[in-house]
């Protein structure tokens, strides 16, 4: 069947493949070969200049605008990741974390309820502001130390975070599919939101699934539905308000604050006779103490974080003044040698330099490194330990968000995105909302990042949701989603959570149980993304 579409050559198997040839190559080059992402990106990215000269039509000039724009959008994430890194680094160095995660320890003795707090509510704190694989890092390693199995560790942190990975990093991934597809972020915020709600009790379920089995979910269910609902609330509302750099991290917070409350008050304190015992696990409770005033002194960055967001997000005056100063290029219309036409655009990826996510990251950053350090926190040296420790961190993360957006442009801007989706279209046809949420999980699966993967495939789910007529809020919730659920079997992410508990080297069983999980998982968003076509069909 040859279909003509206006702007693209005609829809043939060889130009569909000749459309997807980036794709292809990046796929075999990081899981047939192990590339990663920054080196298989850039071969992607020149398979992609190739494919839409030649095949597509695409001038020098819409190549030399579209990679123009292309950098101004990978800079508009990517500043927001230097400066998160940043930041966790300062409170890292200064011992921020492990004094909050023993603190946390110190609530119960409970396995269960200890794996719910850690896994499920700690990482979507610690993803709300860092992300990039520092939940997992963090948390699993905190999780082994005071008994949970090497593999429990790493797999319970893998799933549990995964219901902050949208909207964390301070909003990294969330602006980089707003960012890609040129969609409202008011209007995506609420369906993204809701989306995730569902998330947020599936996490929860699966890490105490994995470690407990059906007894230990059945006695923390109640607990699981209480506090899901507060951090889907939270999550949602903050959302739905426009306070997205702060969506996934007050909801973390809160929940933890609940979390805490209800164990507290021993509710849920009851354990039954098939879950594992707790043999072990008192001894590596910290018999020492709680220090108040360490734990506020650790934890005071994120408090000055939340106000310092809200302030310049939820004052106007305040928020105008700082975006005065904003790097905002216009670019004209061009055009391939088929006819696709790019519009031409006032202001794309306009960055407001004082007022931007990166930047209240950085003022909080640069405060906090002073109080950590008039209060004794930092070694000798602690500076320089914290820029090369956020730059190693940041280095291979950027390029591979460069050379992905570079490729996504590319891509988009030649029409070939939107031959891939029509062809994806005419297959799939009402089958492609099961299908949606499993792309999102390829996207992570092969760049290790739901960042990447709603850059990499966001603009192929808005073309194929308008081609289809489906609810485009819904396919692009169900991407991104499904980019958050990717995390889980993300094999970068996998490796860095073996290589803290002493299982380098011997990653098969966290593969196999992670790639159980996150693919039932999956299932069930996929299913509730077709019920929910079906519905607003």
């Amino acid at each position: 069947m040859t279909t003509v579409l206006v702007g693209t050559p005609d829809l043939t198997l060889v130009n569909w493949f000749v459309a997807a040839a980036p794709i292809i190559v990046l796929l075999v080059l990081m899981v047939g070969f192990n590339w990663g992402g920054a080196r298989a990106g850039g071969i992607a990215w020149l398979v992609a200049l190739v494919a839409g000269w030649i095949g597509f039509g695409a001038g020098p000039e819409l190549l030399a605008y579209s990679q123009t724009k292309a950098i101004l959008l990978a800079l508009w994430v990517l500043y927001i990741i230097w400066a998160a890194l940043f930041l966790f680094q300062v409170v890292n160095e200064a011992g921020g974390i492990r004094i909050i995660g023993d603190a946390l320890v110190r609530v119960t003795e409970d396995r269960v309820l200890q794996l719910l707090i850690l896994a499920w509510c700690f990482t979507g704190f610690l993803q709300g502001f860092a992300g990039f694989g520092v939940p997992v890092a963090i948390v699993a390693p905190l999780m082994a130390g005071i008994g949970f199995s090497p593999v429990v560790s790493v797999v319970a942190t893998l799933i549990g975070h995964t219901w902050a990975v949208t909207f964390g990093s301070l909003g990294a991934s969330f602006y980089a599919i707003v960012g890609v597809t040129g969609e409202d972020p008011a209007a995506l915020a609420s369906p993204l939101a809701l989306m995730l709600g569902f998330t947020v009790f599936l996490a929860g379920s699966a890490s105490v699934w994995s470690f407990g089995g059906p007894a230990a979910l059945w006695r923390a269910s109640p607990l699981i539905l209480i506090v899901g609902g507060v951090m889907a609330g939270v999550q949602w509302g903050m959302a739905v308000l426009g306070f997205y750099p702060l969506a996934a991290f007050t909801a973390g917070v809160t929940g933890l604050l609940v979390m805490l409350t209800l164990v507290r008050l021993g509710v849920f304190a009851r354990r039954a006779a098939s879950e594992p015992t707790d043999d072990g696990l008192k001894d590596q409770v910290p018999d020492a103490p709680m220090n108040w005033r360490r734990f506020l002194l650790a934890i005071h960055a994120y408090i000055l974080l939340v106000v310092i967001v809200l302030t310049v997000n939820g004052i106007s005056t305040i928020g105008d003044f700082m975006s005065r100063i904003s790097i905002d290029p216009s670019f004209p219309e061009t055009m391939t040698d088929y006819g696709w036409t790019n519009e031409a655009v006032d202001s794309y990826r306009s960055i407001d330099v004082f007022s931007h996510p990166g930047a209240l990251l950085l003022y909080t950053a640069t405060i906090g490194l002073t109080i950590y350090s008039r209060a004794g926190m930092y070694k000798p040296g602690a500076f320089g330990r914290i820029v090369q420790n956020a730059v190693e961190a940041s280095v291979s993360a950027s390029l591979g968000i460069v050379t992905l957006v570079g490729m996504a442009l590319v891509m988009m801007d030649s029409g070939m995105t939107h031959l891939l989706a029509q062809g994806i279209a005419e297959v799939a046809e009402e089958a492609f909302p099961l299908m949606s949420p499993f792309i999102g999980v390829l996207g992570a699966f092969m760049t290790g990042s739901n960042t990447n993967s709603n850059i990499l495939f966001g603009a192929l789910q808005l073309d194929t949701a308008l081609l289809l007529d489906l609810q485009v809020g819904l396919i692009l919730a169900a991407q991104t989603t499904g980019g958050a659920l990717g995390s889980i079997i993300a094999p970068a992410k996998i490796i860095v959570g073996c290589s803290t508990v002493g299982l380098s080297g011997r990653e098969g069983p966290v593969v196999r149980t992670g790639v159980k999980y996150g693919l039932i998982v999956t299932a069930i968003i996929g299913i509730v993304t077709f019920l929910a076509a079906q519905l607003l069909g």
